[in-house]
């Protein structure tokens, strides 16, 4: 049925699904939703909640690089330019891979400081900074991301000390803590967090719906969350609660 599928797609993008709006959305009845959502939670691929089911299934592979530099870019800027702010000069800083961090490297271009970034992107974006001291780690470039990783990209952030880690991220909740996709990224991500003194994510408040395959760090691993005013007010409530500062960019 097509309504199911559409149903199964909505709940691979998102943790939970509303009755209320998936009715309104497909032009039928609660009643009919509910018995859709019951045939899901059947088939293993949901769990019925009160108003609605939340997802069993695990979004196993992101969007491109390409795709997801161009969505929530107005977000991101904002977020990119509340991040550089949190920054001091002379400050040597990890920056990790992804599309949010990319906008983070390009407001630092005129900053005075020492930055290994963890993506190739990163590294054209700075070269040309006047006042940036560029580190390059050794490691595999992947593929598509154009991520550095691998043991050699580990070993050179293990053998360093950083003021601050900035990282993204594919999915993130107060339940799930910081995931990702890519097992090797999680492994460059944790040694980035290990070697710095404060760990700052920069996340748009689509990664709030999203549960990826590998968990990187719980809440209690992040110490400041610089996001949009979508994040849900609930995950805002518990992340604060459990000890992040969540800095929404405006």
């Amino acid at each position: 049925m097509d309504r199911l599928r559409a149903i199964m797609d909505a709940l691979m993008t998102s943790d939970s699904v509303s009755v209320a709006e998936l009715a309104a959305q497909h032009g039928v009845s609660e009643m009919t939703i509910r018995r859709d959502l019951d045939e899901l939670a059947q088939q293993g691929v949901a769990r019925r909640i009160r108003g609605g089911a939340q997802s069993l299934l695990l979004r196993g592979e992101e969007p491109p690089f390409g795709v997801r530099e161009h969505e929530a870019t107005d977000d991101k800027r904002r977020i990119a330019t509340e991040v550089a702010g949190l920054l001091a000069d002379g400050e040597a800083i990890v920056l990790d891979g992804g599309t949010t961090t990319l906008a983070v490297a390009r407001e630092l271009h005129d900053r005075r400081l020492t930055v290994l970034p963890l993506a190739l992107q990163s590294v054209q974006a700075l070269s040309t900074a006047p006042r940036i001291r560029l580190v390059l780690p050794g490691g595999e470039v992947r593929h598509g991301e154009l991520n550095i990783t691998g043991p050699l990209t580990v070993n050179a952030i293990a053998s360093l000390r950083f003021d601050t880690a900035v990282i993204g991220c594919c999915g993130l909740s107060a339940e799930h803590g910081m995931t990702a996709h890519n097992l090797e990224d999680v492994a460059v991500k944790q040694a980035a967090i290990a070697s710095a003194r404060r760990v700052v994510v920069a996340a748009d408040s689509s990664k709030f719906r999203q549960t990826a395959f590998a968990t990187v760090c719980p809440p209690a691993g992040i110490d400041v969350l610089v996001t949009d005013a979508g994040i849900p007010r609930d995950q805002h409530d518990a992340l604060t609660a459990a000890g992040v500062t969540v800095r929404v960019a405006s």
